[in-house]
């Protein structure tokens, strides 16, 4: 009897990879924005490590263009002289060698420092990305995680920001140092033959136009690679956690033959993206032969028609080939690496600029008061158990004492705006009340309980909290206020203390145990390996689902909250065990406002009011008496007479 929840993921929607834009340009739509906000980030943190690192490309472009025209001068000036020479000095040739060795140490230590620079950029920026990322989805509504697979999300930490990484540590500073020697190598081709540069430059226009076409083909592949990778991992994160109900009905063979379904996606996208990608290398190297082959050839007539051209200067022009359509093919070759990235990158933006939940005009907040002798109310930071709202006022604030009394007028609600869940809702409980909601399958119940914590907005209506519209309430402090145990009990990494600690960080290890003890969980908790410090790993998969039950109640006691609501806290519990923690429920609910969901209606017998909900609708409230002598649906659903539906 669950209540009416948000809409799920679809096979169809698993990972989102099947909605997305695939993209068939070579740069992803809005990839410059991306380049620029990756720039800006790494410029806010990282401005003086990269101009160290620019300097550093610099210098290394520099030293190894000097090596390159000293072949020139090494040839015209020394080697030709010295062959003809009758008594050859080898001095002036060893002290000039000695200075372009210096030179060249100094490059190589250059880029030494480039390297270790740019690791420490990298996985610096990555440090503060995931952190960024981790904050940011901790402030984000409870509605993104119903609508996104926590497997692409988990994508989005793992393959997605590493691409950055590859493309932040390898890519961009490898595009900056190609870009520089291509200006600088150009520019002494010009000096050197400008004739025979206006010709490199035609040939080199043909291999950048033949790495354009095949980045184009390719990009739209890795972007789709990205999305088969992140719906293939949603996937995996879903048979994982529902293991057991795939062996419960024999699903192993559909599920596997779904995995290599989505495998084979995974792999189709993967070969045609690096199959284009892989082919760039070689085209390019061959045509940068070609090159070389036809400048040597053009060089050489030249030279040997006495049209000036020396043979020092032919042979640096042709070295200098190699530097200029070298780099202009690791460009090339890089261009798949900076789409694959961005789509990477994308994705990461995609989380970062979802909206947070958003406290609007929130100025009420839960502060911990005490009472003086006439019964008023002052603010105390000890922790006292007792609270109240503070609430602005003219001149100042009052305090307004939490009682739990929950008020909806008129309240209607969706999802999604086309499809309206709840309907006209009213509701008036008084403080210390038990509220048990009752009803079929998606009758509206938890949705109920959603809309008192605020996990979504309503879209008309209103929904008060002791008199104070919980749309001025501070969500966190709202939801301090509410001490919730879900139907879907979940235990963290760590012991059996920690997680009922989880409900009250600064508790003691007596209240923790007080706390299991007033929910009859100290007797299964003491017979424990190691009692209260026994590990619980893999969401206290070495646990019952009634242990792990008892304890996320404990968890919900050792809080104390003002108010309670239980989301069929006891479906998981035998009904022995159900009979005696029910005496220390009610010790838990006694005094406190508490909205109870029962699957077991015997358990609800006692409750104020009985709210019995159909199709998004109240259509009964009152006693179990009173609804037991109306004989209408909850009369139905009580003793199984008259239910045709």
């Amino acid at each position: 009897m669950a209540g009416m929840g948000p809409p799920g993921m679809g096979p169809g929607m698993r990972g989102g990879g099947g909605r997305r834009n695939q993209g068939t340009v070579k740069m992803p739509p809005g990839g410059w924005k991306t380049v620029a906000r990756m720039f800006k980030m790494l410029l806010s943190s990282y401005k003086w490590s990269l101009l160290l690192v620019a300097v550093c490309i610099l210098v290394t472009t520099a030293t190894t263009l000097t090596s390159t025209l000293f072949t020139r001068t090494l040839i015209d000036d020394y080697i030709a002289p010295l062959s003809v020479a009758a008594n050859p000095d080898f001095g002036p040739l060893a002290v000039t060698l000695f200075k372009l060795a210096a030179v060249l140490l100094v490059g190589a230590g250059c880029s030494y420092l480039n390297s270790r620079l740019m690791i420490n950029v990298s996985q610096g920026m990555l440090l503060k990305l995931r952190e960024g990322l981790f904050e940011h989805m901790e402030t984000l509504p409870i509605k993104f995680f119903d609508q996104n697979s926590h497997g692409d999300v988990m994508s989005v930490y793992t393959n997605d920001v590493d691409s950055l990484r590859q493309m932040v540590g390898n890519s961009l500073p490898n595009v900056f140092s190609s870009l520089i020697t291509i200006v600088a190598t150009l520019t002494s081709m010009l000096v050197l033959c400008w004739q025979l540069t206006l010709l490199t430059i035609v040939l080199t226009g043909v291999m950048v136009f033949t790495t354009r076409w095949l980045g184009g083909l390719s990009a739209k592949y890795f972007r789709r690679q990205q999305n088969d990778m992140g719906t293939m991992n949603g996937f995996v994160e879903e048979m994982l956690t529902g293991q057991k109900v795939v062996k419960t009905f024999c699903h192993e063979d559909e599920a596997i033959e779904e995995f290599e379904r989505l495998n084979e996606n995974l792999r189709d996208s993967a070969c045609n993206a690096n199959k284009i990608a892989n082919i760039v290398m070689p085209i390019n190297g061959n045509l940068s032969n070609l090159i070389y082959v036809i400048c040597a050839a053009v060089g050489a007539m030249v030279s040997l028609g006495g049209g000036g051209l020396t043979v020092g200067t032919l042979v640096s022009f042709l070295t200098l080939i190699k530097n200029f359509t070298q780099p202009v093919s690791q460009i090339s070759n890089q261009v798949n690496s900076v789409v694959a990235s961005l789509a990477g990158a994308e994705r990461v933006f995609r989380i970062m600029d979802e909206a947070s939940e958003d406290d609007g005009t929130a100025t009420v907040h839960l502060v911990n008061v005490e009472a003086n002798a006439d019964g008023t109310l002052v603010e105390t930071p000890q922790v006292t158990h007792l609270w109240a709202w503070k609430k602005p006022v003219a001149g100042g604030y009052e305090l307004v004492r939490q009682q739990g009394e929950v008020d909806f007028s008129q309240v209607d609600f969706s999802y999604v705006p086309e499809k309206q869940v709840l309907f006209d809702i009213d509701l008036d409980t008084d403080a210390g009340q038990k509220v048990a909601l009752v009803g079929g399958t998606g009758a509206g119940k938890t949705t109920i309980t959603n809309l008192i914590n605020r996990f979504y907005d309503i879209q008309d209506g209103e929904i008060l909290y002791d008199k104070i519209p919980i749309t001025t309430i501070c969500k966190p402090d709202l939801r301090r206020s509410l001490g919730m145990v879900l139907q879907e009990t979940h235990l963290f990494t760590g012991t059996v203390m920690d997680n009922i600690r989880y409900g009250r960080l600064d508790a003691t290890d007596e209240e923790c145990i007080a706390a299991a003890k007033l929910v009859h969980a100290h007797d299964f908790i003491s017979r424990l390996a190691q009692g209260y410090n026994t590990m619980l790993n893999a969401d206290g998969g070495n646990l019952s689902q009634g242990e792990r039950q008892l304890i996320a109640i404990a968890r919900a006691a050792v809080a104390n909250p003002p108010a309670l609501i239980l989301d069929e806290a006891t479906s998981n519990i035998d009904t022995r065990t159900e009979r005696l923690i029910q005496q220390g429920m009610d010790s838990l609910m006694n005094g406190r406002s508490t909205f109870v969901i029962a699957h077991r209606l015997s358990t609800v017998r006692n409750s104020d009011i009985i709210v019995v909900m159909e199709r998004g609708r109240i259509i009964e409230q009152g006693t179990h008496d009173e609804l037991i002598a109306q004989k209408g649906r909850y009369y139905q659903l009580y003793t199984g007479h008259g239910i045709t539906d």
